[in-house]
């Protein structure tokens, strides 16, 4: 085969654009998904736990499904704030040699599973309230 001549692929060979996207994905979506797995039971047995205590099961899924979304909202306001301010806060504690581990990167990373936590939490509070 000569340099100028692309090797052919086959029909179940993934190509090298679609391995670099599933390899970038993968861990981005294990992290969310991980937590919003756990949201979805979080929060079907916090309405079931608020809705045992009170008798009010469209109080209690009101209140679990604010939670949720409290918690939605925080982690996508800081994941933006992570973004738009990592690099200036890393800078900062370099300067002052604070001796902080944090970092931007860390970060997004714990605003992404606060925010797929919150996500987990209002779909399991949406489907547990669909379901009664």
């Amino acid at each position: 085969m000569s340099p100028r001549e692309t090797p052919r692929r086959t029909a179940d060979e993934p190509s090298d654009r679609a391995v670099r996207l599933r390899d970038w994905v993968r861990p981005r979506a294990r992290i969310v998904g991980g937590a919003a797995a756990l949201g979805v039971v979080a929060g079907a047995a916090a309405m079931a736990a608020l809705t045992l205590s009170s008798g009010d099961p469209g109080g209690s899924e009101a209140t679990a499904f604010a939670l949720g979304a409290l918690a939605l909202g925080f982690g996508v306001l800081g994941w933006s704030g992570s973004v738009i301010a990592g690099r200036s806060v890393e800078a900062m504690h370099r300067r002052l040699d604070t001796g902080s581990d944090w970092t931007e990167r860390d970060s997004r990373r714990a605003m992404a599973r606060i925010a797929g936590f919150g996500t987990g939490v209002v779909v399991g509070v949406s489907v547990l309230a669909a379901t009664l």
